[in-house]
This record gives structure tokens, C-alpha cells and sequence, in this order.
């Protein structure tokens, strides 16, 4: 049996949207909300297919998770990241949908 642990965020209350517009002015983190966007069971980090190395993969991850981007559980070696779209549409309503909907 394997045990999930969830890396540390901010809480619903702390996410401030200068954070968040900051996390989500960068191409290659973009790239990655976009991909959580179409798996709301979450997607590990290995399998974002991003033009990067790994270490930098883990830092934009990192720095959307510091945002209150996104969340991320460890579940045995692997890392499973997940877009926090009910705080940010409970923060920020449309401000997701906005990004989202934005041409590449």
C-alpha cells in the first residue's frame, strides 16, 4: 500500500493573484496548466512533455505550486500535479477560463 503525501502550497486564503498572473505569464509553465487542464485526476510529473530539462520542469512546477497554482501529491517515487481550478474559480471567477481560452 502505497501512501500519498501532498508537498506544501498555500491555503485557499493565502493565493494572491499577483502570484498567480506572475506563475501563468511564463510559456512553458502555461503549457503546463493547460495540460492539468484537460486531466482533472492529475497528471504525473514525468509525463508533461515540455522543451526542457528536468530540473527546470521541476522548478516551473514548483513555482505554480508556491502560487497556489496547482497542488502536488508524492505517491510512492512519482510526483502527481493538479490544476486548483475550484480555488482559483472561488478566488478569481473567469480568470482560468480567460487564460485558457487565450490563443497560444
Amino acid at each position: 500500500m502505497s501512501t500519498s503525501k501532498q508537498l506544501p502550497q498555500p491555503d485557499r486564503g493565502e493565493i494572491r493573484v499577483d502570484a498567480v498572473l506572475q506563475a501563468l505569464g511564463e510559456p512553458v509553465r502555461l503549457t503546463i496548466v493547460r495540460a492539468l487542464a484537460g486531466a482533472p485526476e492529475g497528471i504525473a510529473c514525468g509525463e508533461l512533455e515540455l522543451p526542457v530539462t528536468a530540473s527546470t520542469r521541476a522548478h516551473h512546477l514548483r513555482t505554480l505550486r508556491e502560487s497556489g497554482v496547482l497542488t502536488t501529491r508524492t505517491e510512492g517515487t512519482r510526483r502527481i500535479s493538479k490544476l486548483r481550478r475550484d480555488d482559483l474559480d472561488a478566488l478569481y471567477p473567469g480568470l482560468l477560463d480567460g487564460v485558457l481560452a487565450a490563443k497560444q
